[in-house]
């Protein structure tokens, strides 16, 4: 049972060609993309509503393929990559909150933080280590995200 449809994730430009309609955008030799990483929760409800509405991650998908086994996937705003949240699937499995420092890059950091802060998220204040500035973050069970700001790719 579906209960939210997937949707295609869009590459970078850069790193794909023309989308084809059955297999995605073809991938250039030497090229890995990084494409989902699972993220350990306790209730993928509360987090699912913490990454769409706190965050604003897309629910590309909500899956339920069989009895005890569920799949959500979120995507960053204009990120190629994805978390998901699962349960019911062993080779998933990990204790939840241990996932450390998954960076979220973002162009203004400032914004981007009070942006978070409005929605409701617990954004730390923005420090200065060595001319790369980043922001701390929980879910509501532990795992940490770090915004970043690289001037130089701005």
């Amino acid at each position: 049972m579906t209960d939210t449809q997937p949707t295609r994730t869009e590459i970078p430009a850069d790193i794909a060609d023309t989308p084809n309609s059955l297999t995605g955008p073809p991938i250039r030799p030497g090229v890995l993309l990084l494409e989902l990483v699972p993220v350990p929760v306790t209730d993928i409800d509360r987090a699912k509503a913490f990454y769409a509405d706190r965050l604003g991650f897309h629910v590309d998908v909500d899956v339920r393929p069989s009895d005890g086994v569920r799949m959500v996937q979120l995507t960053p705003p204009g990120s190629a990559c994805s978390i998901t949240l699962t349960e019911g699937i062993p080779s998933l499995d990990m204790p939840v909150g241990t996932l450390r420092g998954l960076h979220l890059v973002a162009s203004d950091i400032e914004e981007a933080r009070e942006a978070l802060l409005e929605r409701g998220a617990d954004v730390g204040p923005v420090e200065d280590l060595g001319g790369v500035y980043y922001a701390r973050f929980a879910d509501p069970d532990g795992n940490t995200w770090t915004l970043q700001h690289m001037p130089w790719r701005v």
